[in-house]
């Protein structure tokens, strides 16, 4: 099995900072910041032990050519990809919500309709829905960004209450938002895919609202496979999805949800190796092109010489 990495350590040249998110490494050059997609893998807002190859080199080429297919929505930070792992672009100051937008009934959304809950972040649910049935219309159900443990649901009136974003960008936001889902439904749709659920990240830069982070990955989003949709759900069959939702059944299925002192289990070779194949098969189903691995060879050498070259 290919070696994965975990993370980095650098020193460049100029460099004003350095955070480590739950999957990527920035490092900050005065207004600019050079983002590495690193191997590592979250769940239930956790990271997981054990990096799943070729998984940072996957997002960051995917959320690329997202952000390049919804550029004439709203701007976004990218400048340049001077490497599979690396984007480098304009540093924004990140407001502290999540946009996340659902067209269906399916993941957090599912397991609190199924305890009972017909509201989710101040939204109203429509009864008599079961698990994967579209809803009539998206529902925007932002969260809180934490920079440590779980991001919270909270409700549009919560967060122009708490004063976390004013009224006016905020508006902004939910805009974007139905735009860049409607965008990536039709994107996924010539694919024969169905783009379920996610969640797109903004800052300012400038004062101007940009699109940041990455947009429409396996990481921040969830896909159905159209063909046999309809038949899976009137079957009440589970639906044919690629994301990272089916490692979190594995977890669930091994007694971890992120809760309390839950150990967290270690991903055998085996299941390691089917996420790798799983994040390759959405890149190429998505691109509808076929995935490129680098040539082997040190990565962190081979990023860290990219970044340098690219300062």
């Amino acid at each position: 099995m290919k070696q994965a990495f975990k993370e980095t350590d650098f020193r460049f040249d100029g460099q004003t900072d350095f955070y480590r998110g739950k999957v990527r490494d920035v490092y900050f050059f005065g207004d600019k910041v050079a983002m590495v997609a690193t191997d590592r893998i979250s769940a239930f807002d956790v990271v997981l032990p054990r990096p799943i190859p070729y998984k940072g080199q996957v997002l960051n080429q995917l959320a690329a050519k997202a952000m390049e297919a919804t550029k004439d929505i709203v701007p976004n930070w990218i400048e340049k990809v001077p490497d599979p792992n690396v984007t480098m672009g304009k540093r924004c100051e990140a407001l502290p919500v999540e946009m996340v937008i659902r067209g269906y009934l399916a993941g957090h959304a599912w397991r609190e309709y199924r305890d009972g809950k017909r509201t989710i972040c101040g939204v109203s649910m429509p009864e008599g829905l079961k698990e994967n049935d579209r809803f009539p219309e998206p529902l925007i159900t932002p969260t809180t960004k934490a920079h440590e443990g779980h991001d919270e649901d909270i409700s549009r009136e919560e967060i122009l209450k708490q004063g976390l974003v004013p009224e006016d960008i905020y508006v902004k936001l939910e805009e974007y938002t139905r735009a860049l889902y409607k965008r990536g439904s039709e994107l996924a749709a010539k694919q024969g895919l169905i783009l379920v659920d996610t969640k797109y990240e903004f800052g300012l830069y400038n004062g101007e609202v940009y699109l940041i982070d990455e947009v429409h990955t396996p990481d921040s989003s969830r896909y159905f496979y159209t063909e046999g949709y309809e038949d899976r759900q009137q079957a009440g069959e589970v639906q044919r999805q690629l994301s990272k939702e089916f490692v979190r059944q594995w977890l669930i299925q091994h007694g971890f949800q992120g809760q309390g002192d839950q150990q967290i289990p270690v991903l055998p070779d085996e299941f390691v190796q089917t996420v790798t194949n799983r994040y390759i098969e959405l890149y190429e189903k998505f691109t509808g092109e076929t995935f490129q691995k680098p040539a082997e060879g040190d990565a962190l050498e081979r990023i860290r010489k990219n970044i340098n070259l690219a300062l």
